[in-house]
């Protein structure tokens, strides 16, 4: 496995690859790799014949008092992780790499970015949606891996290849989970032993939503108070930012409940701020 630097190289390296027949894979990561990111790893080794990962904490994604700088980095570790999975490359360009000058483009999402992390987060979507364009515009042609764990951002990023017409096929990966429901995720480092104690209330939260669609509930409002109820029942839980039930392809509300349903909730826990989602579908009548 190599480790490359430079966009000039990393381009190279793809298009050598093309050249030779093979097809490739990215996944894209801001590093502290955990078994979540392992997952899309395999899953790209598995479905081409060269993969890279790309870690870069992307300064464009981090808004105003959030933990840029606290990110965890380590990058000798993710890289050993990376080769001992297969993959063909790391791509770690610096920021005065990835940015040259000080951008000044940014990207809209229209109603993808006007809710949930978007109305929260506003430099969060853009910020995603510019690194994700300039990663596909360095690796070209190839299969793009995202978890299913962000769900809005695999979305935005959905969109952007669809409407800028990208030669990339955007593969979305299941959530992967401790044994007792908690989504993996590098901020879980942020959480101290009682934090983490109580962070799978997330998922019991999204699971009892499920169970209430299931069970034949078909009002947003009936099934986001049942999320809400759990979440309120642990102390340890910060400010819930939202506990929604929308379209999963457009995050729209949906009144009655019907079709694919995404359930999203995001709160603060100690020092972490946390976000997960689980699917429901409801049959047409």
């Amino acid at each position: 496995m190599t480790i490359i630097g430079e966009v000039a190289a990393a381009r190279a390296f793809c298009e050598t690859a093309r050249a030779g027949g093979g097809s490739v894979g990215l996944v894209p990561t801001m590093g502290a790799l955990h078994a979540g990111h392992l997952s899309l790893l395999r899953r790209s080794v598995a479905e081409n014949d060269v993969t890279v990962v790309s870690i870069f904490v992307n300064p464009l994604q981090f808004g105003a008092g959030e933990d840029l700088e606290a990110y965890p980095r380590g990058l000798s570790d993710d890289a050993a992780l990376c080769a001992a999975e297969g993959a063909a490359a790391v791509f770690a360009p610096t920021v005065a790499e990835m940015y040259p000058a000080p951008p000044v483009t940014s990207l809209d999402f229209g109603g993808l970015s006007a809710v949930l992390e978007g109305a929260r987060r506003p430099a969060y979507l853009s910020g995603v949606g510019v690194v994700v364009a300039k990663l596909f515009a360095v690796v070209g042609a190839c299969r793009g891996y995202f978890g299913e764990k962000d769900w809005q951002q695999l979305a935005v990023v959905r969109r952007l290849a669809a409407d800028l017409s990208l030669p990339v096929e955007v593969v979305g990966c299941p959530t992967v989970r401790e044994a007792d429901g908690l989504a993996l995720s590098s901020r879980n480092a942020y959480l101290a032993s009682a934090e983490r104690a109580a962070a799978p209330v997330l998922y019991r939260a999204l699971s009892t939503g499920v169970k209430r669609i299931e069970a034949g509930e078909r009002q947003a409002p009936a099934v986001e108070s049942a999320m809400a109820e759990v979440l309120a029942a642990e102390p340890r839980l910060g400010p819930v930012d939202y506990a929604c039930v929308v379209d999963a392809a457009t995050l729209e509300r949906r009144e009655p409940l019907v079709g694919e349903l995404r359930l999203l909730v995001a709160a603060q826990l100690g020092g972490a701020r946390l976000i997960d989602n689980l699917p429901a579908t409801v049959p047409p009548p």
